[in-house]
C-alpha cells in the first residue's frame, strides 16, 4: 500500500462499477465520480467504504405494481483483492474483526486511487456481526450505528494497519463517517501520553477534517438515542472517556458556547440524541454544501456554522455516451483531460450532434424493448425522469393532471415518458408513487407512452441520461441538495426541464441550456398548493415551449442541445469540483 496518500475520503457508499452494487443512488454515484477525477488529476487520495455483499436492493414489481426487494448478490472476489491486514473494533463489549478488500481506480495518466471496502464477514466473528457490512442502509438504528462504528473507527484503524501514516486530511462524505473523529481524538491523546482528551486534541483533529453535507432533509441526518449510544459503545473509545467527549468543557472549545452548563447531548439535537451531522460540523475545519442554494439552506439549518459551497459535478468520460465521445474526440480531442474545453462544443455542427443523439436514443430504446417488450419510436419526444422514489422528489408531478397531459399530446405531439428509480424498503410513500405510475401507464392511451424501468442502476442511468430528449427533475424546493442526473444529461446534449432548486438554479439559462419549472423563490405555502402550481408550470412549458420546439423547430432545439454541452457540460463536472476541493479544503 503506498504510504504517500495525503487525503482519506470516507463514504458509506461508492459507485465503482455497474456490476458492483456498492451504492444506493446519488451520494454513491457522486463519490465514485469524484474519485475517478482524483485519479485523472493524480490527487493523492485513498477511499474507505463498506463492502455491501447484498447491496442496497434489487427491485422487483408484482402484478399490482408494488415494489419488492431482494438482495443484490455479486461475486466479490471477481472485482476486489483481499488485503492481509486485520483490525478490530469494540461493539457492545464484543470484539469484531475487520478485513479490507481493495479496488483500484486508474486515471487518464495512470495515477491510481485505492478504495478499501471494509468487511466483517470473518469466521472469528459472531454470526450477527458477520453481517454488519452486508446491507447498505438496511436494518434498524442498532445495525446502522454498528455499521458506522465499522466505517469510521474501523476505517481509521484499517488505514493505519495498511501503512497510511501520512494522511493530512480526512474528508467525511456525509455524516455516516463522523465517528472517525473519535478515533482521531483517541490517536491524538494517546500520541501525547494523555488518558483524557484535551482542547488541544480537539483543535488538532478539527484542523484535519473536512465535511461535506448532502441533504437539507432532516430525516437524512443520522441520529441515535444516547441510551443506544451508551449500549453500543460502552463508556470508552480507546483512551477516550465518552463523558469527556460530551462534556461542557470541550463543547465550549469546539463551538464556543457561552453557557457553561451546555453539553453535547443538548447541542446535537433538542432531544437526548447523538446527531452525527453535528459531530462532523463540530470537528471539521471546513464544511461545504453541494450547491450554492444548498449551502444557503444548510447555513439556516445549522445556525452558527460556516458552510461553503462547492457545486457537485459528474465524471465526464463516464457519463458521455460512446456516440458523443466520438464526436468530442473529433472536434475537441483533449476534452477528457480538460473538461472545460467542452465549451468549444459551440463549434460542433448540429447534424453531427443529432446523429450522435439518435445513436444514444436507439440504444436506450433497445434496452427498453429488451426489459419491457415495449416498442418506442425514436422520432417521438421522449422525456426522462429517474431518481430515488420518495414523495419530496415528486416523481409523479408530470402525472398530476392526466387529462391535461393527454390534451397536450393531442395538440402538440405524442409523448414518451421513461421513468425509473427505487424506493427505500421502508418508504411506503415512495412505493405508492411507483405503483401509481405503473397503473397510469395502461390508462393514458397511445398518445402518452409510459415506461417504468425496473431496478434502476448505474448502467440504466448511463442509457437514460444520454438517450432521452429532455430530462425532468421535479423536487419540492428547497429539498434538492444538488441533483446530478441533469448534469449527466447535459454532457450528452440533453437539456433539462426542471424545478429551480439544487444545481439547476446555477445551470439554467432559460431557453438556452434548458427550461425552468416554477420560480426560484422558496414558498411557505402548503406542499399541495406548491405542487399544483409547479404542475401547471410544467404543463405550460411542455405545451407551449418544449414540445413545439422539438417537433416544429428542430434547428432551435439542436442549438439548445449544443449550448447545454458547452455551458453545463464544461462546468458541472467532477474535474472542476475536485480542483475546488484541493484549493479550498485539502490545501494546508
Amino acid at each position: 500500500m503506498p504510504a504517500n496518500r495525503t487525503v482519506a475520503y470516507f463514504s458509506m457508499e461508492i459507485a465503482l462499477d455497474p456490476a458492483m452494487p456498492t451504492y444506493a443512488g446519488g451520494l454513491g454515484i457522486l463519490a465514485g465520480d469524484m474519485l475517478r477525477s482524483c485519479a485523472d488529476l493524480a490527487v493523492p487520495v485513498l477511499a474507505v467504504t463498506l463492502l455491501h455483499r447484498h447491496g442496497y436492493l434489487t427491485q422487483r414489481f408484482d402484478s399490482s405494481g408494488w415494489q419488492h426487494e431482494v438482495p443484490a448478490e455479486w461475486p466479490v472476489e471477481k472485482y476486489l483483492t483481499e488485503m492481509p491486514a486485520r483490525v478490530t473494533v469494540q461493539i457492545e463489549h464484543r470484539t469484531v474483526a475487520l478485513r479490507a478488500w481493495r479496488y483500484q481506480l486508474t486515471g487518464l495518466g495512470g495515477a491510481q486511487v485505492p478504495v478499501f471496502l471494509l468487511d466483517t464477514d470473518l469466521p472469528e466473528n459472531a454470526s450477527w456481526d458477520r453481517t454488519l457490512a452486508h446491507f447498505l442502509y438496511g436494518g434498524d438504528a442498532y445495525y446502522r450505528l454498528c455499521q458506522e462504528i465499522v466505517l469510521g473507527i474501523g476505517g481509521v484503524r484499517m488505514m493505519r494497519a495498511l501503512g497510511c501514516e501520512n494522511v493530512q486530511r480526512f474528508h467525511l462524505n456525509e455524516g455516516h463517517a463522523s465517528l472517525l473523529t473519535l478515533e482521531l481524538l483517541h490517536e491524538e491523546a494517546k500520541q501525547h501520553g494523555r488518558t483524557r482528551v484535551t482542547g488541544e486534541d480537539i483543535d488538532a483533529v478539527k484542523a484535519r477534517c473536512v465535511f461535506t453535507t448532502h441533504t437539507p432533509v432532516a430525516a437524512g441526518h443520522d441520529q441515535f438515542a444516547m441510551d443506544l449510544v451508551g449500549q453500543v459503545f460502552g463508556p470508552r473509545v480507546g483512551v477516550i472517556d465518552l463523558r469527556d467527549v460530551f462534556c461542557a468543557d470541550l463543547v465550549r472549545r469546539v463551538v464556543q458556547l457561552e453557557r457553561p452548563e451546555a453539553d453535547l447531548s443538548n447541542l446535537f439535537s433538542r432531544g437526548n440524541t447523538l446527531n452525527l451531522t453535528h459531530l462532523a460540523l463540530n470537528l471539521s475545519h471546513y464544511v461545504n454544501g453541494v450547491a450554492m442554494r444548498h449551502a444557503e439552506v444548510s447555513r439556516q439549518m445549522f445556525g452558527k456554522y460556516q458552510v461553503d459551497a462547492i457545486s457537485n459535478g459528474v465524471h465526464a468520460a463516464t457519463w458521455t455516451s460512446p456516440a458523443f465521445q466520438q464526436v468530442f474526440d473529433r472536434h475537441i480531442p483533449g476534452w477528457r483531460a480538460d473538461n472545460y474545453s467542452l465549451r468549444y462544443a459551440l463549434s460542433i455542427p448540429t447534424p453531427e450532434l443529432w446523429t450522435a443523439h439518435l445513436a444514444a436514443k436507439e440504444k436506450l430504446i433497445a434496452a427498453v424493448r429488451a426489459a419491457t417488450r415495449v416498442e418506442l419510436d425514436p422520432q417521438l419526444l421522449t422525456l426522462g425522469f429517474a431518481r430515488r422514489s420518495t414523495p419530496y422528489k415528486r416523481p409523479d408531478l408530470i402525472f398530476t393532471d392526466p387529462p391535461r397531459l393527454q390534451a397536450i399530446a393531442a395538440r402538440v405531439g405524442v409523448l414518451q415518458i421513461i421513468s425509473g428509480g427505487k424506493a427505500h424498503p421502508n418508504d411506503s410513500g415512495g412505493k405508492e408513487i411507483i405503483q401509481r405510475i405503473l397503473r397510469l401507464r395502461d390508462a393514458l392511451g397511445d398518445r402518452i407512452r409510459v415506461v417504468y424501468l425496473e431496478n434502476y442502476d448505474m448502467g440504466i442511468a448511463q442509457l437514460m441520461t444520454a438517450g432521452v430528449d429532455v430530462w425532468l427533475n421535479t423536487p419540492l424546493p428547497p429539498l434538492e441538495a444538488s441533483g446530478t442526473s441533469g448534469m449527466k444529461a447535459a454532457l450528452n446534449g440533453v437539456p433539462s426541464l426542471s424545478v429551480l432548486d439544487g444545481w439547476w438554479l446555477e445551470g439554467c439559462i432559460e431557453g438556452v441550456t434548458g427550461w425552468s419549472i416554477g420560480d426560484h423563490q422558496i414558498s411557505a405555502a402548503p406542499a399541495a398548493d406548491r405542487t399544483a402550481r409547479d404542475a401547471a408550470s410544467l404543463y405550460d412549458q411542455l405545451e407551449h415551449v418544449v414540445a413545439p420546439l422539438y417537433y416544429r423547430e428542430r434547428a432551435r432545439y439542436l442549438e439548445v442541445m449544443r449550448t447545454c454541452i458547452a455551458l453545463n457540460g464544461s462546468f458541472f463536472n467532477t474535474q472542476r469540483m475536485v480542483q475546488q476541493y484541493v484549493l479550498k479544503a485539502y490545501a494546508e
